[in-house]
């Protein structure tokens, strides 16, 4: 089936996602520059992204921001995200570094045994295929499902380099690995096969890649993903 579609849409002149896992794990750091418990995590996201079969996240909270030295990577976006964890997953309060494994597994970001563990986990996950056009994303819906789902587009940048010169980081030089640049919810999946067109041109600039989840009601388990570099 992936080879047909591939090969479809090829014959449009699309650019293909490539390499794309059939059941990718989604792994979502919540991080930021102004925790000393986080570089620790950070790197260890940077290695869970170089493997196959895993999108590895990075998110940027904002609530550090006041604490002696302002994030450039934060977004609000990424602190919604993760409020909307601590909700679903019934944590007493948003903490960094925070790990969440597709959607319904919370750890701490920086236990790798326990992070590992997780991944490793059996996880049923709906196929998604991502093709890119100009300005426009094309994501194809592979699979029926008998529920409804919604859809997230992520923008992100694969890695970067900051030096921190305040708070409990400053000084120090810190590598980010895929570090969200945007956020948002594209709207439901019904649950039949089919293609949906969502414009690109809105996207930060410095992001080189995007991601599309798709995640059970309420921010609940993820149900699929799938990513295309732009460039």
């Amino acid at each position: 089936m992936r080879s047909l579609v591939k090969a479809w849409l090829a014959g449009f002149g699309l650019v293909v996602s490539a390499g794309a896992p059939a059941q990718p794990v989604v792994v979502e750091l919540f991080t930021s520059e102004g925790c000393s418990s986080c570089p620790p995590a950070d790197a260890l996201l940077g290695e869970l992204a170089r493997k196959p079969g895993i999108i590895a996240l990075a998110y940027h909270v904002d609530y550090w921001d006041d604490q002696g030295w302002q994030d450039p990577f934060s977004i609000p976006e990424a602190t919604q995200r993760q409020r909307g964890y601590v909700r679903r997953l019934s944590r007493s309060g948003a903490f960094t570094p925070q790990i969440v494994v597709s959607g319904d597994t919370s750890l701490v970001g920086s236990n790798r045994t326990e992070v590992e563990r997780a991944v490793k986990g059996d996880r049923d996950s709906l196929r998604l295929s991502l093709a890119k056009e100009g300005d426009t994303l094309y994501i194809h819906f592979l699979e029926a499902w008998r529920e409804a789902m919604d859809v997230y587009l992520v923008g992100y940048l694969k890695e970067a380099t900051a030096r921190v010169e305040s708070g409990e980081n400053a000084h120090r030089t810190l590598k980010h690995f895929n570090v969200v640049r945007s956020f948002k919810q594209l709207g439901t999946w019904n649950g039949r096969p089919q293609r949906k067109v969502v414009s690109l041109a809105d996207l930060p600039r410095d992001a080189s890649v995007v991601a599309v989840i798709l995640q059970r009601k309420n921010q609940g388990a993820v149900a699929g993903a799938a990513t295309l570099a732009l460039r």
